[in-house]
């Protein structure tokens, strides 16, 4: 028998562990051999039902597997909480990425987060990192062995004729030094799923998708489907990274991590004043309050107006957010044109944006482009927006004019404490004598002499200590049963969760005879289907 351990996640991809009774680890993404994994199947003939198989017909054929499950048409609504689940005949759906992802979402929401799926002869080096994106952990070598007995050799661009590739040295492999076509296919499989864990541990497997789907528009069409499944794809994704974010294409827009940023502007985010607000351009540096540029513009408004910074491809970046993730770590082309797609997209969150909040005056200090979103947002709300700019927004003229426009109006500092609370537990909190000291890299947020927080200057987030869980009140809770925690949380233990829970937040731990505080490393829907894995990594536990 197996068992399944999720280690990391990413989304629906993950890495984890396989372990047999017998002593066998896996760690995966892997490759792995079917005939020494699983000798049932040579016993059993007609149970490799396609995916698009009716019900009817899968359950006529339906076998119980003694080493695996089946995950597919027919499948029993209750399988093991941990082991390998086999989806047979996932390589039909490459030429219809619709059904693709439906059925990808429709078997995910009746399998468990412990079971690793594995994709019968469909993974190629063209292909591979898509479906370990997908959620697809184990695959065999049957798909590029078929491609050899064809003459044909793979990459990660795609496939082409074996004497070209051969003939045009594209690969300096131990295959292709020695003519081994079938080596050196399955050498491009592994390498490609080595190369996609390695993206994966930096935090960029996003990044790596956007570039290996362009070599087929299958590909790409699954990419834009499972965006489109917000709700889905979500709850799986982490709270933050500590990676860049690097938004280089189209797609970088529709990332549910930036549709995530801009709902919570408008689901929690409590701006430090709505009398006033001015908007300002983004700056290739990141916080933008250490650009040259926002120098300038802060020295202008003097604390007289809330500060929001228009940019592609988040929409609107308050000044209290500008260090949290991804605000403070994304990086974008930049061209000085903005196309008509991002365009509508920046102007629809910010549209949001203002409708939300209700500012008394907008001024807008922008030029080009942005200035015609920010008006085009303005016009959508039924707002007059006042214009400060005369020609670059840096400019004498237009500083000027920018410090005149708010001749009269009070100065307030802006509330990163609120802000930042706001926004990451949705909460909002009387921060009145609280204060943030000490250097960048060791800050806190102190009342008096009592320490509330830290920063997290890596995400921006806000780590709370138990007096600042007592602040938060009932936010972020993982219940537990009646222990009281030697170490870490495991999911066994965990008996609810807050829904709001990701991946990477701060959570507070409660229970019958404990009270701690420390970080999620599951979401809360996978705290509580899980049977194994760590739950929270606990800073500070005490009896309750």
């Amino acid at each position: 028998m197996y068992a399944f351990e999720v280690t990391a996640r990413d989304g629906f991809a993950r890495e984890g562990k396989l372990t047999s009774d017998a002593g066998l680890m896996i760690r995966t993404p892997a490759v792995v051999d079917p005939t020494d994994l699983f000798p049932s199947l040579s016993s059993h003939p007609l149970s490799n039902i396609p995916v698009t198989a009716p019900d009817s017909l899968a359950q006529r054929y339906a076998v119980d597997f003694e080493d695996f499950a089946i995950i597919g048409p027919g499948m029993k609504e209750i399988l093991p909480s941990s082991g390998v689940g086999v989806v047979a005949g996932w390589h039909i759906l490459r030429g219809n990425p619709r059904q693709y992802v439906e059925l990808l979402l429709e078997f995910r929401k009746l399998t468990p987060p412990g079971i690793a799926w594995y994709a019968p002869a469909a993974g190629l080096p063209s292909n591979v990192a898509t479906m370990v994106y997908s959620g697809f952990d184990l695959f065999d070598y049957r798909a590029v062995d078929l491609k050899s007995i064809q003459n044909i050799f793979c990459t990660t661009d795609g496939e082409m004729p074996a004497e070209e590739a051969f003939a045009s040295s594209i690969c300096q492999c131990e295959g292709c030094r020695t003519g081994d076509l079938h080596l050196h296919n399955r050498l491009a499989l592994d390498t490609e799923i080595a190369m996609t864990g390695w993206f994966f541990r930096r935090g960029q497997l996003r990044e790596l998708i956007e570039k290996r789907c362009r070599t087929e528009a299958w590909q790409v069409s699954v990419l834009r489907h499972l965006d489109t499944a917000y709700d889905q794809v979500e709850p799986w994704l982490p709270a933050v990274r500590s990676s860049a974010m690097m938004a280089n294409t189209g797609e970088s827009m529709n990332r549910a991590e930036i549709a995530r940023f801009a709902d919570r502007l408008t689901s929690r985010f409590v701006p430090t004043r709505t009398d006033v607000a001015v908007l300002l351009p983004c700056s290739a540096r990141k916080p933008y309050s250490q650009s040259q540029s926002h120098r300038s513009f802060q020295k202008a408004i003097q604390d007289r107006a809330h500060e929001v910074i228009i940019t592609s491809p988040l929409g609107v970046v308050p000044r209290e957010l500008e260090l949290m993730y991804p605000a403070g770590h994304y990086d974008v082309p930049v061209t000085g044109y903005w196309d008509r797609e991002e365009q509508a997209f920046v102007t629809k969150i910010l549209a949001r944006y203002l409708r939300h909040h209700g500012y008394r005056r907008v001024i807008a200090h922008l030029e080009g482009d942005t200035l015609s979103i920010a008006q085009a947002a303005a016009d959508t709300v039924g707002i007059d927006l006042e214009c400060t700019c005369h020609g670059r927004p840096t400019g004498t003229e237009s500083l000027r004019d920018l410090d005149e426009s708010l001749t009269g109006e009070r100065r307030m500092s802006h509330n990163i404490i609120q802000g930042t609370l706001s926004w990451q537990f949705g909460r909002d909190i009387n921060t009145k004598g609280m204060m943030i000291k000490g250097r960048m890299g060791r800050r806190k947020v102190l009342k008096g002499k009592q320490q509330l927080f830290s920063i997290d200057e890596t995400t921006g987030l806000f780590r709370p200590t138990l007096q600042g869980w007592e602040v938060l009140g009932d936010a972020y809770t993982v219940t537990i049963d009646d222990f009281i925690p030697q170490g870490d949380v495991l999911a066994p233990g965990v008996t609810t969760a807050d829904p709001a829970i990701r991946a990477g937040d701060e959570v507070q731990v409660r229970g019958p005879r404990a009270w701690g505080a420390g970080k999620a490393v599951m979401g809360a829907e996978e705290m509580i289907q899980s049977g194994r894995g760590i739950a929270v990594k606990t800073r500070k536990v005490q009896k309750s």
